[in-house]
């Protein structure tokens, strides 16, 4: 069961991470970390992490007892811009992922764990770019697919994720919302004892039974309906300025099935910042990741919190274990 961690933008907190992750032991058994091994060994040195490393370039060179980089050779210390926007380490952040997911859908790994991307580093040679999730997706030939957030406290899913909120609203149909709630379903059913699933509205209250728009009776309501009709324990559209509060305070639902980004990710970074994980639901391979971004005002000075990766990785264990 080997995971492979993609290191993520150099310049970025993602190296000072994996390192102190590994060095409090709070890392899988059997991992490799994807990225540049001459970088993670300048990290390792200025923040006297005292952590082995061993440079691999295939998996079955990895060894036990320390930090096994697959190294991929993009970068040199001499590429580095710590805190800043870098075409280099965005170029390069981009290939950690896609190797990683060559390795995965070849069966040479179990899982991949990311570590965070500054998107605007990696649209210097990448424009099209919009994030890990789509990126991953594209490159598994998969279409439907969403994004999940998930810690104890709280799991959304989404609609849609990085596109502008008026495109947002175009993704609202029938049947993409149907689809979501069938992933979610899937999903929750591996991380939860019980399975009941909240749809948040679209518009404030809902649209109040059209006064505030009509999508949430023409689309989201059907596909709410067709989802019961299949099993699945489906619920709404509710009100999303309450549908939050029923579900982490009054353990109403396991579940809240969002029609936007923020929709989902404001409640969640809200509620546990440093412990939310992000899941890709869809995809033929195990990806998890980090619930938080490059932090290039933090780079580099042992500040960054390692918890959100050592819950990422744990869930990745735990879905490949239940595979």
């Amino acid at each position: 069961m080997c995971i492979a961690i993609t290191m993520g933008d150099s310049s970025g907190v993602g190296p000072e991470i994996v390192l102190k992750a590994f060095a409090n032991h709070e890392l899988p058994d059997d991992f490799i970390v994807i990225g540049d091994a001459s970088i993670l060994a300048l990290c390792n040195q200025e923040l006297s992490y005292q952590v082995t490393l061993h440079r691999i370039t295939d998996v079955v060179e990895r060894q036990a007892g320390v930090l096994n980089v697959y190294d991929l050779a993009l970068l040199t210390p001499e590429d580095l811009r710590v805190g800043q926007v870098s075409q280099k380490s965005g170029y390069a952040a981009l290939r950690y992922v896609e190797r990683a997911t060559q390795l995965a859908l070849t069966k040479q790994i179990t899982a991949i764990v990311t570590l965070p991307i500054n998107k605007e580093a990696t649209r210097l040679t990448a424009p099209n770019f919009s994030g890990h999730t789509e990126y991953i997706a594209e490159l598994c030939g998969e279409e439907n697919y969403t994004m999940m957030l998930a810690s104890e406290k709280l799991i959304v899913t989404h609609v849609s994720t990085h596109i502008s909120l008026r495109q947002a609203l175009e993704q609202v149909t029938t049947e993409k919302v149907l689809n979501i709630i069938r992933l979610t379903h899937d999903a929750v059913a591996r991380l939860r004892p019980r399975n009941k699933i909240a749809v948040a509205g679209l518009n404030p209250h809902a649209g109040e039974n059209g006064s505030f728009g009509t999508e949430d009776i023409t689309q989201i309501k059907p596909a709410i309906e067709a989802a019961r009709a299949e099993g699945i324990d489906a619920n709404g559209p509710f009100p999303p300025d309450t549908i939050f509060f029923q579900t982490v305070k009054g353990k109403a639902y396991d579940a809240v099935v969002c029609m936007y980004h923020d929709q989902g990710h404001i409640p969640m970074k809200l509620l546990d910042f440093e412990g939310g994980i992000n899941v890709t639901l869809g995809l033929p391979i195990i990806r998890t990741s980090v619930d938080h971004g490059t932090a290039f005002d933090i780079a580099w000075q042992g500040k960054a919190f390692t918890q959100s990766l050592k819950e990422a990785c744990e869930l990745a264990v735990k879905l490949t274990s239940e595979k």
